[in-house]
């Protein structure tokens, strides 16, 4: 597997990462659980600075997700198009 395969690997898998805590999130007390807590401690590092940045909307709707995601997208293209200017 070439650098670029594993980072965008690493990327898809922190994605749905991201997406499985806040689907969990619409269903009661499964943050509590195994699973829930995992996630956030792997994934509410990364959200909290976005969460503090991006109030909720009507103070319920939380997009800050959504903000992240198209973060780490942006920055995850950006390594990949300076690694194919390194290694091309």
């Amino acid at each position: 597997m070439s650098l670029d395969g594993l980072i965008w690997t690493l990327y898809e898998i922190y994605f749905y990462m991201i997406i499985a805590y806040v689907l969990l999130s619409w269903i009661p007390n499964a943050r509590n659980s195994f699973i829930g807590e995992m996630l956030g401690k792997l994934v509410e590092p990364y959200l909290a600075p976005f969460r503090k940045i991006i109030p909720p909307i009507g103070g319920i709707i939380d997009i800050s997700p959504i903000i992240a995601i198209f973060a780490l997208q942006f920055v995850v293209r950006g390594l990949l198009a300076i690694l194919g200017w390194i290694f091309p």
